[in-house]
């Protein structure tokens, strides 16, 4: 490729990782639709490559290969410029799963992709250190891509961006919950769904395709895959893990009993899915309960994702900035009995609110609502649409301050106070991750 040109599409965290990886193999050009003075700095600081930029203009250079970073398009018009110039697209993520010689674990769904990646890196970890934890979680695939050999396992996170253009399949596909997200990226949901399937349809008879059977759009995945599926559920019996008065309990190479559902840490029916999900992939590749059970005994979650911050004067302030849908608020607000003020809202996914509110309705154990961001106003109405909120109702807070000095105020000993926004965080905060940061900082200097 020494005479190509390969054309970095975005310059996030995966379009460096690739300028990185083609550097000495290809000449670079990389384009991104800001201004250079709106990059992060620590980004452009990563970049080992020499390479063209094309800030906000049009690429002038004739391009051989298109490395499309995840938020990048598709149909982006740099994009489909090129590709009638001669020019072929593909994704960092696409790139490594045709050049990757190891055996590839790949988890997707709404929410709990992290966590279940991560519990199942964790697990397998205890069998060997040949395994690796990549893909939307944090570290892009294409940067193991130089490390990982034959025998190597690797477990990738993949988000709808990531899928969409995937030609090949992973050799284990993990489909967790698929409900609608990213609404402000995908046309519709069917265009979400359909991003999706990459991660089951190209498998063969010798793959394995583990499926959430408690959401009907995941349950629907198997008819798009050869492999030999396994269900997991916490509603009802399967052929792979499910629960049976309060033990976890698998079919898949042979019968048998896992643990019980006390000994796990995670908080939340929802994260008990994610579990069975992990599992599933551990007893596929044969590892022991003793090991699986370890790290389910320990595992108490990733920040960000319904995560215990601190206890003071008898107050739980957990943090689930990660929630940027209502169906995770909702599985926040389902995952504990006590009294709970919620910090709900944020800027739009154009998220139909609905359930939500019929949720916040019915609890009976939210006294109050901190409403905060842009869909405030938007998620206060849908509330009193669906009937009488007895609690409190609390607005027009502009920083995080401000917000955890209030929950701080209201609560009292044996009270929850949880941040499970349901909406992006664009308006108030850089990212989720800004807005979980600023959280926990200002929880933990409460005195």
């Amino acid at each position: 490729m020494k005479s190509q040109c390969v054309a970095i599409m975005g310059l996030g965290a995966e379009g460096v990782a690739s300028a990185n990886y083609f550097k000495d193999k290809a000449r670079i050009v990389i384009y991104d639709d800001k201004n250079k003075d709106e990059i992060d700095n620590n980004l452009l600081s990563q970049l080992r490559a020499d390479a063209d930029f094309y800030f906000n203009k049009k690429i002038d250079q004739k391009v051989d290969l298109i490395i499309r970073s995840p938020a990048v398009k598709v149909s982006h018009p740099q994009i489909t410029r090129l590709i009638k110039k001669g020019a072929v697209l593909s994704s960092s993520t696409k790139f490594f799963f045709e050049n990757c010689p190891a055996k590839i674990i790949g988890v997707s769904g709404t929410k709990g992709k992290g966590t279940t990646s991560t519990l199942i890196y964790k697990i397998l970890k205890t069998t060997t250190d040949n395994v690796f934890l990549a893909g939307n979680i944090g570290t892009p695939a294409i940067e193991i891509l130089p490390k990982v050999n034959k025998k190597s396992l690797v477990v990738l996170e993949l988000s709808s961006f990531q899928l969409i253009d995937l030609q090949k399949s992973p050799h284990i596909a993990v489909v967790l919950m698929i409900t609608s997200e990213h609404l402000d990226w995908h046309s519709n949901q069917l265009d979400y769904w359909h991003a999706k399937l990459p991660i089951v349809k190209f498998q063969r008879a010798s793959d394995f395709a583990i499926i959430n059977k408690d959401f009907p759009i995941s349950k629907g995945f198997q008819k798009y895959t050869k492999a030999k599926t396994y269900f997991f559920s916490t509603k009802s019996q399967t052929n792979g893990i499910s629960i049976q008065k309060n033990e976890i309990i698998s079919n898949i190479n042979g019968l048998g009993k896992i643990t019980s559902v006390d000994k796990i840490k995670l908080p939340g029916s929802h994260n008990l899915q994610n579990v069975l999900s992990a599992i599933s992939v551990a007893k596929i590749l044969k590892v022991d309960n003793t090991n699986i059970v370890k790290v389910l005994s320990n595992f108490k979650g990733l920040q960000n994702r319904l995560h215990l911050v601190r206890k003071i004067r008898g107050v739980s302030y957990y943090n689930d900035s990660y929630s940027t849908i209502p169906e995770t608020a909702i599985a926040a607000i389902a995952a504990f009995q006590e009294p709970k003020i919620l910090i709900i809202g944020g800027s739009s996914k154009n998220s139909n609110f609905e359930n939500l509110a019929e949720t916040i309705i019915q609890s009976g154990s939210i006294k109050a609502l901190i409403l905060i961001g842009q869909e405030a106003s938007k998620i206060k109405k849908t509330i009193y649409s669906h009937g009488n909120f007895r609690g409190q109702i609390i607005e027009n807070l502009k920083t995080m301050g401000q917000i955890v000095k209030k929950a701080s105020e209201i609560a009292q000993e044996g009270d929850i106070v949880i941040l499970s926004p349901a909406c992006a965080s664009f308006d108030m905060f850089k990212n989720y991750k800004d807005r979980g940061e600023q959280f926990v900082k200002t929880v933990r200097n409460l005195k």
